[in-house]
This record gives C-alpha cells, sequence and structure tokens, in this order.
C-alpha cells in the first residue's frame, strides 16, 4: 500500500502542481490576504469543476477523428485510457496539456479584473480542484477502498463509466455536474456499451 501512495504524490506531474500551489499561496499570503480573494478561490474550484466534467464529455470523448495528429492527441489524453484503465502512465493528465489550459483560464480572468494577485488566487483554487480530480481518479483506478459512502459512491460511479457505459457518468470528482447536465443513470437503467473499453470503435 505504502507503494501505492507513493506512485501518486511522488508522480512527477503530481509533484509540480503541489509546488505552484504552495508557491502561489506563499505569495498570496506575502501580499496579504483579502476577503475577495476567498470568493476568487472558490471561483476557482467552481470552474475546474465545470471544465473538468465538459472537455471530458465533449473533447475526450470526441467520435474519432480522420486526422491523425488529432487522434494521437485523443489516444494519449483519453482513448487509451478506457483501453488500458489501470496503467498508470495514462492516468494523469500530462503537464503539456493542463499547464497551457491553465494558463488560458488564468489569463481570461486576469484580463477580466486586472487584479494579478486575485489570478493568482483564482490559480490555486483551478489547480487544487485539479489535485482533487487527480487523487479521486487515482483512487479510482487503484487498490484503495475510500473511507467514506460518498467516497466509494464517487468510485463506483466511475467505474461504471469504464465498463458499463461510456456515455454516461462523465464527472470524476464532480458528479454533481452529471445530475445538472442529465448524464446521470442508475445502473440498472443503462445497457452495457460494446465500446466503452474502446472508444475509437465508436
Amino acid at each position: 500500500m505504502k507503494k501505492v501512495y507513493q506512485d501518486f504524490f511522488l508522480h512527477f506531474d503530481i509533484l509540480t502542481m503541489f509546488l505552484l500551489v504552495l508557491s502561489g499561496v506563499i505569495y498570496v499570503v506575502s501580499v496579504g490576504v483579502e476577503t475577495a480573494f476567498v470568493f476568487y478561490f472558490l471561483l476557482g474550484l467552481l470552474t475546474f469543476a465545470f471544465s473538468e466534467y465538459l472537455t471530458h464529455r465533449f473533447l475526450f470523448h470526441l467520435k474519432t477523428p480522420k486526422n491523425p495528429h488529432f487522434l494521437k492527441f485523443l489516444k494519449r489524453i483519453h482513448y487509451d485510457h478506457h483501453i488500458y484503465p489501470d496503467d498508470l502512465k495514462l492516468l494523469f493528465l500530462p503537464l503539456w496539456y493542463s499547464l497551457p489550459n491553465f494558463l488560458v483560464i488564468c489569463s481570461i480572468f486576469y484580463f477580466s479584473t486586472g487584479d494579478f494577485t486575485g489570478t493568482v488566487t483564482f490559480g490555486i483554487g483551478l489547480m487544487t480542484m485539479l489535485l482533487t480530480y487527480e487523487w479521486k481518479h487515482y483512487v479510482a483506478h487503484r487498490p484503495l477502498k475510500p473511507k467514506t459512502k460518498f467516497g466509494r459512491w464517487v468510485k463506483k460511479v466511475h467505474i461504471l463509466h469504464h465498463y458499463k457505459n461510456e456515455n454516461y457518468w462523465y464527472g470524476v470528482s464532480t458528479p454533481f455536474a452529471d445530475y445538472l447536465f442529465g448524464t446521470f443513470r442508475e445502473e440498472k437503467e443503462v445497457e452495457t456499451s460494446k465500446t466503452a473499453r474502446n472508444l475509437e470503435m465508436r
């Protein structure tokens, strides 16, 4: 079990994100925390929660593209994860994907507010939720049993997405989004999909 935890917390991409969050927190505290920053942080959490669901559903699950370069991208970012759901190399979002997206979203926030420290706080919220997503996703695919009933339910729901039907249960850290957008179903209501393990065959 020690190795299972080490595989997560010592993974290069995860360590990088932790260090970025820590650096952001140190900066904000050194400048001075303002009441508005609490709102910015929560907004960052919420922004990632929705972007996680939307990208998973509408980008990662696109029908197989004809362009070989785009297909290669989708295979690395998600398709191959459905074929090999427990492969550690395919489990985490790569930095070359997550960091540019992070910078784009933070840039939009900065140009909307003009507040650099507020933007850093917003970014801390984004990355905190990203790390939450990575941990819940990791737990869903590794031999770890969540201690809470809610945690066990989140893990079960994600496993249904992989082995029951890929068209439902897109939320990993944010299952509420499936309720909001109509992609949550009770297990018995959904037919087993023949392409859940191979998205390229759809």
